[in-house]
């Protein structure tokens, strides 16, 4: 039986239901009292829902409000009412802690904020609101305060700069040097940026004059614009008041249907179970689960008799004229339906089966309607928890860089580094007396013995915050010493080896050949295409990669590095399709039992539908079970093998393994790798990382390492709700009872071993019912396996452990994290911790408890900005992923060069191994930063220009552009790091933006910058412009023509510096 025919539209089936006497009588119904739906099993009620609601917003013009027993059926009626009928209005919870200390999450608010405002300005326009009950008693700011002091702001509009500041100061909006949080605002010249509290991105007012000339939507991280918006309005910050309850919102003519229990009183009640009524049972309108039940992975090809009743059924329903729709998650997964059935005896015509793109994750049937709604989920046996409600954070899309630059987190005390002086303390900016009465603005750098070093802002290129790969401080270097010249000397040398051994064994691994990979098969492309999420954009360059190593006769060894839960395993995943489809054998080692029995389930799940063996091996199986998957492997049965390091032991004989895959390299000891290194040397590897690397790392190493990162959270992750709260044990019960409550699982993170027990019984009294166990580091690595594949398989509830949260695990049902005596954790680590929960896109919860003096400082604004830092506001989390990401390039480059990376700090090294790479390959043009200049009519300095503007040109950043210091600073750093044109050019266009229309001095420094670049890709060391002489130097010698230097003439200075750069284009 074949399903080809695409269905129209849910909303026929809503119709014909609308019209089947029985629910017509019960629609009827409505408004007059209480109306219960009854006997409607939960995968059911969506769709009653939906059907309740678009019979009351078309024949009434009505508004209904849903109301749903807990989070978790307020996520599934909010995703089958998005299928069967419209949008609906998501109306967020926000945990109450029962303490008024700790603070709430800014997210949630905002997204709560801008859905009473939609609610507020749509009163007139009927629409689907779904909340939890207890919601509705929940204080929020009443619609007079929301309508009260707003500001609308429209594109055209004439209102002059200095009122719109003024309005904006008054509804209490913070100024800032740059906007990262809401309810701030920053002014930059003609351009206004301001963070909307209700908003999910900040907005960019720039103005002509007094008019409005644009309104855009611009990225906090990267602070460059989105998109264009035609207005925007501005709700107070006094809206942090609340003095009403969320249910004075709704209308005496709005509809209230209650989903489950009936806590509230309502219009309309739909249950599973029976209406208390006189007389018999009433079955008229009941729905009911699919007869046949749902089927395990791979059970649909391989169990003859189900798979008859499935078809037997399925014929019943299309010779009693039944309707049947069958929803699929994607094209690739009707193909293979369609594969898989078409041996079956065909129902007649088939076209009472109808198939349909969506996911609902069970089937129900309508007797009464004679409607049968079935799932490919329970077909396939795929159960994955569907990715639920897009987050309001949207998860951009593009991976935001983090700004190139963090100078703005340079703050007074941090250690830097001088490229040619070394390592001292930034001081601070001050304004130093020049020449005559000059006065020109410098940073000031601390050295040993307290000697100060000044440099000018249009060197502060020559200055990077230093990060090491350790957590103490290095010591400061000597102004002028020799000490620091040695150490970057032999730094320079280490790094030349090393960069010269990296690129001789990736020349040496590509001399050997290895099988070439076949090109993607129909079934590759129905497996991919079955994938239940979308791939986010480095997913599919890093798919992409890969399969074209596997293609070339070169052996494959590729890195694939990004956060845990980012998408890596799916990358493994369809390259080992592509082995087996080739006809080879694919191992994937991981380091511990626990992953790999996790891996062994994920990969068992995504071939159900393929013939494909998959085994493990690991020491959870039995002897005779080890020894029945070696004569597999050796007989080449078995297509898959996942395991431990067990797999590289001297028993293990592949058949023809064509592709090996290690999963978190890092965590295996040295002997296994060289191991690795002598097993695999003729066969594709694919290695995995969990440890994000830096983004300036990736590019020095390309060309010698074939890498592959992946920086984008795949779309839809939940944001978790993360709240700061004082050490409380009534906190502590209440989120343990929720999350036992969804069935769901917790970590306890308590980091002191000793005390550990203690904490472990006081859990048990507060939750008598929870399975509670501990795992620490110091317990034998057996037992704690044993104890982390007991909570993976949900034997546990409350698992008590310290930082050693398995890494690479993936726990979709643990959604709740505490962290006790959270001060004690650094910021890399707390955001490491809370990235274990919030996997599945059921709503999470990070609970970071403090000792309570800490939360006692001040006032409620102090205590914010106390706390402020361990919650993701602010830059404290883009300091902990630069943490992150450099104790991830350590676990890359390895203990020695760790070790350099600490005596010169991080961005130095970068820069020094991609010089060293491109000169061994021969490249050897250098950098910007080494290309001197020097034009005898151009003034750099702001203060002499200003003193004597004429026979000059200026070429800075004017103080009138940009106010802020370290604005100024971090954009001078910009502009000196250009390596290209292309570079130059998005620069231009990113300044426009943030900083509106560029003004003349910004111009000529952009000049001036166009032509070091210009000369620098000519290998062109200096340029000096006297008089009338253009002097180029290259290999130590001045470049002649006929005899003499270049001549520049003409007596407007601009267009003397445009024939410059046009002249040096030539050479």
């Amino acid at each position: 039986m074949s399903a080809t025919k695409h269905a129209n539209s849910a909303n026929q089936l809503l119709k014909h239901t609308a019209a089947v006497p029985c629910f017509e009588d019960r629609l009827g119904r409505i408004g007059d009292g209480t109306v219960v739906f009854d006997h409607i099993v939960e995968p059911a009620q969506p769709f009653i829902c939906a059907l309740i609601s678009e019979h009351l917003i078309t024949c009434s013009n009505k508004s209904v409000w849903i109301l749903a027993k807990d989070l978790l059926s307020q996520e599934r009626l909010a995703q089958g009412i998005r299928l069967w009928s419209r949008e609906p209005l998501f109306f967020p919870d926000i945990e109450q802690i029962s303490s008024s200390e700790s603070l709430p999450d800014q997210e949630i608010n905002a997204e709560r904020l801008g859905l009473l405002k939609l609610i507020n300005d749509s009163k007139l326009k009927p629409k689907i609101v779904i909340a939890m009950a207890k919601s509705l008693e929940e204080k929020v700011p009443s619609p007079s305060t929301l309508d009260s002091q707003k500001i609308s702001i429209i594109k055209g509009q004439s209102i002059g700069l200095e009122k719109l500041v003024t309005l904006i100061e008054n509804i209490s909006y913070e100024r800032s040097s740059i906007v990262t949080e809401r309810g701030q605002y920053a002014l930059r010249g003609g351009i206004i940026d301001v963070f909307p509290l209700q908003s999910p991105d900040p907005v960019r007012i720039e103005f002509f004059g007094d008019e409005i000339d644009s309104l855009r939507e611009f990225d906090a991280d990267s602070q460059s614009s989105i998109n264009l918006i035609e207005s925007i309005q501005l709700l107070s910050g006094d809206t942090r008041e609340t003095q009403s309850l969320l249910k004075d919102y709704i209308n005496t003519s709005d509809i209230i249907i209650s989903v489950g229990e009936a806590s509230h009183e309502c219009n309309v009640h739909i249950t599973e179970d029976a209406e208390e009524r006189e007389g018999e049972e009433d079955y008229s309108i009941a729905c009911h689960e699919v007869p046949f039940g749902s089927f395990e992975a791979g059970e649909f090809i391989l169990q003859q008799a189900r798979y008859q009743n499935f078809s037997k059924t399925l014929s019943e329903w299309s010779s009693d004229d039944w309707k049947i729709f069958m929803f699929f998650n994607n094209e690739g997964e009707i193909q293979r339906y369609n594969e898989l059935t078409e041996d079956l005896n065909d129902l007649g015509s088939g076209d009472n089966l109808l198939t349909q793109l969506g996911n609902i994750p069970n089937g129900f049937i309508v007797p009464s309607a004679k409607i049968a709604i079935l799932s490919s989920a329970e077909i396939f046996g795929r159960y994955e928890s569907s990715r639920l409600r897009k987050s309001f954070n949207r998860e951009k899309q593009k991976a935001t860089r983090r700004l190139i630059d963090d100078f703005r987190e340079l703050n007074e005390g941090d250690r830097i580094v001088h490229l040619d002086q070394g390592i001292g303390i930034y001081r601070g900016l001050i304004e130093m007396e020049g020449e005559g009465e000059t006065s020109e603005e410098v940073l000031v750098i601390e050295y040993a013995e307290e000697a100060k070093l000044y440099v000018p802002l249009e060197q502060a290129h020559l200055i990077s915050r230093y990060m090491g790969s350790g957590t103490k401080a290095p010591p400061l270097d000597r102004l002028g010493g020799g000490r620091w010249i040695s150490r970057k000397a032999k730094v320079e040398k280490s790094i030349l080896d090393y960069a010269s051994h990296l690129i001789k064994t990736h020349a040496e691994r590509n001399t050997f050949k290895s099988y070439t990979h076949s090109p993607d098969t129909k079934w590759q492309i129905e497996f991919e295409n079955s994938f239940a999420y979308r791939e986010t954009p480095d997913q599919i360059l890093a798919i992409d990669q890969t399969k074209m190593d596997m293609e070339s006769e070169m052996p494959m060894d590729r890195l694939i590095c990004g956060d845990v839960g980012f998408g890596k395993t799916e990358i493994a995943i369809r390259a080992i399709f592509k082995a087996v489809m080739s006809g080879k054998q694919a191992a994937l080692l991981c380091p511990t039992t626990v992953l790999a029995q996790q891996h062994y389930e994920t990969l068992k799940k995504r071939f159900s539908e393929y013939p494909i063996e998959i085994d493990l091996l690991s020491r959870f199986k039995t002897q005779s079970q080890q020894k029945r998957t070696l004569k597999k492997i050796l007989s080449g049965n078995a297509d898959v093998i996942v395991g431990t390091h067990r797999l590289v032991s001297k028993d293990v004989v592949f058949k023809n393994i064509g592709l090996a895959i290690i999963d978190e390299e890092q965590r295996f000891g040295v002997k296994h790798k060289e191991r690795f290194k002598e097993l695999f040397k003729l066969v594709d590897v694919l290695t995995l990382s969990a440890t994000p690397i830096p983004r300036t790392l990736y590019l020095s190493l390309m060309g010698v390492k074939d890498m592959s990162t992946i920086d984008t959270p795949p779309p839809g992750r939940a944001p978790v709700e993360t709240a700061i709260c004082p050490y409380d044990e009534k906190i502590i019960k209440t989120a343990i009872n929720r999350e036992l409550k969804r069935k769901g699982q917790i970590f306890f993170l308590h980091n002191r071993v000793k005390s550990i027990e203690g904490i472990k019984e006081k859990i048990q009294e507060m939750a008598p019912a929870a399975r509670v166990e501990v795992g620490h580091g110091q317990m034998d690595e057996t037992a704690l396996e044993e104890i982390m594949h007991r909570f993976v398989n949900h034997e546990i509830d409350v698992l008590v452990c310290t930082t050693i949260i398995e890494s690479g695990i993936d726990i979709p049902n643990a959604n709740t994290i505490i962290i006790d005596r959270a001060d004690r954790f650094g910021l890399a680590d707390l955001y490491q911790l809370r990235g274990r929960v919030g996997r599945s896109g059921r709503k999470a919860y990070a609970i970071l408890m403090l000792p309570q003096d800490l939360m006692a400082t001040g006032d409620a604004r102090k205590r914010i900005n106390a706390i402020r830092q361990y919650t993701e506001l602010g830059s404290g989390f883009k300091i902990a992923m630069r943490d992150l990401e450099i104790r991830g390039s350590g676990n890359l480059l390895g203990t020695q060069q760790s070790g350099h990376v600490a005596s010169v700090g991080f961005e130095l090294y970068c820069k020094l191994l991609k010089q060293s790479i491109l000169r061994l390959k021969g490249n050897s043009s250098q950098g910007l930063s080494d290309c001197y200049l020097h034009i005898d009519f151009i003034n750099t300095n702001e203060a002499a220009h200003l003193k004597s503007p004429q026979h000059s040109l200026p070429a800075f950043l004017p103080t009138s552009y940009l106010t802020e210091a370290k604005l100024r600073i971090a954009s001078y750093r910009q502009i000196a790091e250009l390596e290209t044109i292309k570079e130059l050019n998005s620069l231009i266009r990113e300044w426009q933006d943030r900083f509106g229309k560029l003004p003349a001095p910004v111009n000529h420094l952009i000049r001036c910058s166009e032509l070091k670049i210009a000369a620098a890709s000519s290998g062109i060391q200096s340029v000096e412009m006297l008089g009338e002489k253009l002097m180029l130097k290259r290999n130590n010698e001045y470049i002649l023509i006929e005899g003499r230097f270049p001549r520049i003439k003409g007596t407007d200075l601009e267009e003397r510096l445009k024939k410059a750069v046009d002249l040096v284009k030539k050479f």
